[in-house]
């Protein structure tokens, strides 16, 4: 699982920072996750490829969030892309790109589907036989969701030194991995446990941003192998936070360690700070596992 962030400041872009974006690549999939003013030059950046993303999440209607989803859109089509285009978002997403495509008549050549999503519990927004996504419904000043991606548990792996013990044919190789018992030709039933190893252990990762303090979100991240959260201010603008439904860094950490995350990741920092580091040093008073997001930084997990 591997987590490219494109973007992680909050508000307003600047010559060396930029508004929320990210990348992650899990069980081979590509997923861009919100899409701020200058995505697509953080894309190239990034050298990630432009024709791998099929699926775009967007948290919630505020710039800083998805002003750069009409650029990268129309960059998609001069770039002669073929493959669909699957945008999740809140209700009203549709209308405001598709406005903007049919005043500037620069229609895509390729399929445009939106989801457009209003409910205020969690839902599954996006499944295949890989991942399945999920929103995680956050407080902000408007309708906003996080997302929790979790990968599907793989097949049993093959055991291969026992299987040539017992001399089993190819042809039921795959049965194997799908857990089946094999019967041997001499009536012998050799269990599945023999013959496979236990898949790895599924990664999930959690997107919450933008949202202020709640708990409400704690059973949907419960145990979540990784989770970014906001934390636009530090402890001493706690009141700041609360008006503008925005977290501090010691409450993001008081989530991962209620929700018994395993890694934390901080970021869409208010730019108002000289330095991030001290919302890793704030937030680690409470939770010890804590990773800052930075503009073109990469995780793998």
């Amino acid at each position: 699982m591997k987590l490219t962030i494109l973007g992680c400041y909050a508000a307003t872009p600047r010559t060396f920072t930029n508004p929320t974006s990210q990348v992650l690549e899990i069980k081979n999939r590509l997923f861009l996750i919100d899409c701020g003013e200058g995505t697509q030059v953080q894309l190239r950046k990034n050298k990630i490829k432009f024709s791998k993303i099929n699926q775009i999440f967007i948290s919630h209607l505020h710039g800083d969030h998805f002003f750069g989803l009409i650029g990268l859109i129309s960059t998609f089509s001069l770039l002669n892309r073929n493959n669909d285009l699957h945008i999740y978002g809140p209700k009203g997403i549709k209308e405001i790109i598709k406005l903007q495509l049919r005043l500037s008549n620069s229609w895509p050549n390729f399929e445009l589907h939106f989801h457009e999503l209003e409910n205020t519990e969690s839902e599954v927004v996006y499944e295949d036989d890989k991942v399945l996504v999920k929103t995680i419904p956050l407080k902000h000043r408007i309708y906003t969701n996080g997302f929790l991606f979790q990968e599907k548990l793989d097949e049993r792996k093959l055991n291969i030194a026992a299987v040539q013990e017992y001399e089993i044919e190819r042809c039921y190789y795959q049965n194997i991995k799908n857990g089946k018992d094999i019967l041997l030709d001499d009536g012998r039933l050799i269990p599945n446990n023999l013959l496979t190893f236990n898949p790895e252990k599924p990664k999930s990762y959690a997107f919450c941003s933008d949202t202020c303090y709640t708990e409400t979100i704690l059973p949907i991240i419960d145990k979540v192998d990784v989770l970014y959260h906001e934390s636009t201010f530090l402890q001493s603008e706690e009141t700041l936070a609360a008006k503008t439904m925005h977290t501090t860094a010691i409450q993001a950490a008081t989530i991962a360690k209620r929700a018994q995350v395993t890694q934390l990741v901080l970021g869409h920092y208010s730019t108002r700070y000289d330095r991030i580091e001290v919302f890793k040093e704030e937030a680690s008073t409470i939770f010890s596992n804590v990773l800052l997001a930075d503009d073109g930084k990469t995780f793998e997990f």
